[in-house]
């Protein structure tokens, strides 16, 4: 397997470089048991709410419609489809709200074992145990991101209604914004795993922005495809990760990692953690 410290200085193509490496982490053996559960709640959420929206849409529809004056009748072709994209908007933000709260733990701690397995250093204590008592923690954090997120979000939305700015350049902007909140989302995985405020991650992330636009974009289009996106939330962990062992944790950590991923030694490495945390209370 490649390495990510054999990542491409052109911050661009390192941001192909990361996610692809993502995919060839998921697809190791050693990290199975830390990504099956994530994988599986992503399933049940996304059919749950498809179902459900397919089950209301028609009735949401008519209510939002309904409160269109009589004399906009006319612009009923421009308003349902923004009713409709409303809808979505909505219910994408819900699906990813509840993903992210629920499989925040998981991820935490797939990232953790990304990590050991590609530098050989765990990070302490990384049994169940020790996972439980970081929830609130992990869930203080989820908190901090939605708080970013919603109040650009509005801004945006409200932005779609100013005639020929919302139909050319915010779209664009959405798109910009959501590549940049999924870098976010995921970068983050680690940084909190070393305790890392979300302030701090934040100014780390930026001063990389096209890495992490690049990255970003590559997994909210991926999002997109049905059935590759019940597997892309593993993979944006596993390629956050590496990103995060070769851009950024020798600035926070203060050691300077080189070049020395063996892929039997990792795996070795990995496949005893995991061993041990599923055995240990």
């Amino acid at each position: 397997m490649t390495s990510p410290f054999d990542s491409p200085q052109n911050p661009l193509a390192a941001g192909f470089h990361y996610f692809i490496y993502g995919w060839k982490l998921m697809m190791q053996r050693s990290l199975l048991p830390f990504i099956v559960l994530p994988i599986l709640i992503n399933v049940v959420l996304i059919v749950g709410l498809i179902w459900l929206f397919l089950s209301y849409l028609s009735g949401w529809m008519d209510v939002l419609v309904s409160f269109t004056p009589s004399w906009l009748d006319w612009l009923s072709y421009l308003i349902i489809p923004l009713a409709l994209l409303l809808l979505l908007v909505l219910f994408y933000f819900a699906f990813t709200t509840l993903a992210n709260f629920i499989a925040a733990p998981f991820n935490a701690l797939l990232s953790e074992k990304v990590e050991l397995q590609l530098t050989g250093e765990s990070l302490g204590d990384t049994s169940i145990a020790a996972m439980l008592k970081d929830v609130p923690r992990m869930l203080k954090r989820e908190w901090q991101k939605m708080w970013y997120s919603i109040p650009r979000l509005i801004a945006l939305f409200l932005l779609g209604f100013v005639p020929v700015l919302g139909q050319s350049v915010v779209p664009v902007l959405a798109f910009m914004f959501s590549a940049w909140l999924v870098a976010i989302q995921y970068c983050d995985y680690p940084f909190d795993n070393h305790k890392i405020s979300f302030g701090r991650m934040r100014n780390a992330l930026a001063e990389k922005r096209t890495l992490n636009f690049t990255f970003g974009s590559l997994v909210s289009l991926f999002t997109m495809l049905p059935f590759v996106n019940l597997v892309v939330m593993p993979v944006a962990v596993c390629g956050a990760t590496a990103m995060w062992v070769k851009e950024y944790r020798h600035r926070f950590v203060g050691q300077d990692l080189k070049p020395t991923f063996s892929r039997s030694a990792s795996k070795e490495v990995a496949t005893r953690s995991a061993s041990k945390d599923l055995t240990k209370p």
